[in-house]
């Protein structure tokens, strides 16, 4: 999808708010504690690359993704770091990951027997990192039993094709306040842990959440991720150890403005009737942009003052009713602040019924990001 760089709508990433937010972590781990940053998904919506230099520049040792393709787009991008695929990645890519040597979650005996013949036909010059995945309770990826432990240990012990570096889990509710099955995942996790013959140098299961709000977990990597974009993975249910800064502004302009009459309708299915005498403005983003039918009645700011969103936000466009006539080109800040006021994202999470991490990862490539403070 093109970039709409030749409208006023934009996402503003703000690169001392990502250095801040991992600077303020790394405080807090012990020394032989990693951070790696996770970038997948274009970095939560905030751009991959871009956000794994920052995260490289205040310090992270590492770099998380889901998709193959993410980790290849880094290396391209020239991050040398390790890169960690969250995700299983078909085995027919073995020797790919081997040569960009990426280290890969596996969840099965079968899968790594895959991956060993293809490399074995590939003659790779390097082996393939592996991490073992752990179903301790997410019911998503993972081995569940000591005895697939220990069949996948003693196959890759075997093979020179094959490195086993990691082992991990990923918790279910480590950002709620019921701790109950955070505890029992850990007690889990720490309990098939101990069918290693040699247990793998690296062990993490601490993502923000778990990193942020539980003193005592099995890792000495921690897989920070939302955090490192300024955002309470808890949403407002638990306090963080410091203060997070929101790196992404979401921001447009007018377009178009209008008086209307009494009863002019405005939107698809003519859902608002505007009253003598009001003004509507034009703001250019809609639910192509990720900006979704969902946010109708949502405020946004209009030079510090609210404003609320009237009639169906269209795909392209959506319509905000002014307090009074203002110009065309006057700034409208969806996500962010505006004189003494700010719309979080968390507030446009609650509005949609949702979750901050899905309003980030909705806003489409139409939007171009731009980066403040850039190193």
């Amino acid at each position: 999808m093109v970039a709409g760089i030749h409208r006023p709508t934009k996402a503003v990433i703000d690169c001392d708010a990502i250095r801040w937010n991992i600077s303020q972590e790394k405080k807090r781990l012990p020394e032989d504690t990693l951070l790696y940053a996770v970038v997948k998904a274009d970095g939560y919506g905030h751009g991959a690359v871009q956000t794994a230099k920052a995260a490289r520049q205040a310090g992270a040792n590492g770099f998380c993704v889901a998709l193959l393709d993410e980790a290849l787009e880094l290396r391209e991008a020239g991050i040398t770091e390790p890169i960690f695929i969250l995700g299983i990645v078909e085995a027919a890519y073995a020797d790919l990951m081997a040569e960009q040597q990426l280290s890969v979650a596996v969840s099965s005996l079968e899968w790594l027997q895959e991956a060993e013949q293809v490399l074995r036909e590939k003659t790779t010059v390097y082996p393939l990192i592996v991490h073992f995945a752990i179903d301790s309770g997410m019911g998503r990826i993972g081995l569940k039993t000591a005895e697939e432990i220990q069949q996948c240990e003693a196959y890759v012990r075997q093979s020179s094709h094959l490195y086993l570096e990691g082992v991990f889990t990923h918790f279910a509710t480590a950002d709620e306040k019921d701790d109950q099955l955070f505890q029992l995942q850990q007690s889990r996790f720490c309990q098939l842990i101990k069918s290693f013959v040699k247990k793998p140098e690296i062990v993490h299961t601490a993502n923000s959440a778990t990193a942020l709000f539980h003193q005592s977990f099995s890792s000495n990597i921690v897989r920070f991720g939302i955090a490192l974009y300024g955002l309470n993975p808890s949403g407002n249910q638990l306090s963080t150890p410091y203060s997070l800064k929101p790196a992404l502004q979401l921001k447009s302009r007018l377009i178009f403005v209008k008086q209307m009459s009494e009863g002019e309708t405005v939107g698809y299915g003519a859902t608002y009737r505007a009253k003598e005498g009001e003004w509507i403005g034009t703001v250019p983003i809609g639910y192509a942009d990720g900006w979704t039918r969902g946010l109708q009645g949502q405020t946004v700011l209009v030079e510090g003052e609210r404003c609320e969103i009237v009639g169906r936000v269209c795909m392209d466009q959506c319509m905000i009713r002014l307090p009074q006539e203002k110009p065309v080109g006057t700034e409208v800040v969806l996500i962010g602040k505006s004189g003494t006021d700010e719309i979080t994202m968390q507030e446009i999470a609650e509005k949609l019924h949702t979750i901050h991490y899905e309003v980030a990862c909705l806003l489409s490539s139409r939007i171009p990001r731009t980066y403040e403070h850039v190193c």
